[in-house]
């Protein structure tokens, strides 16, 4: 599980905690609500990994965790199956954070889940929409996303 919205999936991470077979990565501004989410939440077996991002991280430094952070994990896991918590709410318009994403970011992302998904689980990707909160931004990151989705598996 991948998590990409702003703010940190605690839930998602609660419920995995303790599990041996399932790897949650999140990247989420820090601080902001709910307050979790730092590097050194871990997981009882390690399979919890967060990338807290500052306030104001933008496309090349959120990329750049992304790579450096996200990616190796879930290559070195080869899930058999990738599920993306799509929170378009890292956009730059979105009101609720402070992060600068913009909606080639999501296609972007989009193209490195399927590129993993076709080497460890057969293609299987599934995204699933977490937030966004300006309406035109949302509707744009969305198209985007889709389009990387597909255009990866093209």
């Amino acid at each position: 599980i991948f998590d990409f919205d702003v703010h940190h999936g605690n839930g998602t991470q609660a419920i995995f905690f303790d599990d041996p077979d399932t790897l949650y990565l999140s990247t989420h501004q820090m601080p902001l609500y709910p307050g979790s989410g730092a590097r050194t939440e871990t997981g009882s077996r390690g399979t919890i990994v967060n990338r807290p991002c500052r306030p104001g991280t933008g496309s090349a430094d959120w990329r750049r965790i992304v790579e450096d952070g996200i990616l190796p994990r879930i290559d070195a896991f080869e899930p058999g199956l990738i599920l993306l918590s799509a929170g378009f709410d890292a956009h730059a318009l979105d009101p609720l954070a402070q992060m600068e994403l913009v909606e080639e970011d999501f296609r972007w992302i989009a193209e490195r889940a399927v590129e993993l998904a076709e080497r460890h689980a057969e293609g299987a990707v599934v995204s699933v929409l977490e937030g966004g909160y300006h309406p035109p931004a949302l509707g744009r990151s969305v198209v985007a996303h889709l389009r990387g989705l597909g255009r990866a598996a093209a």
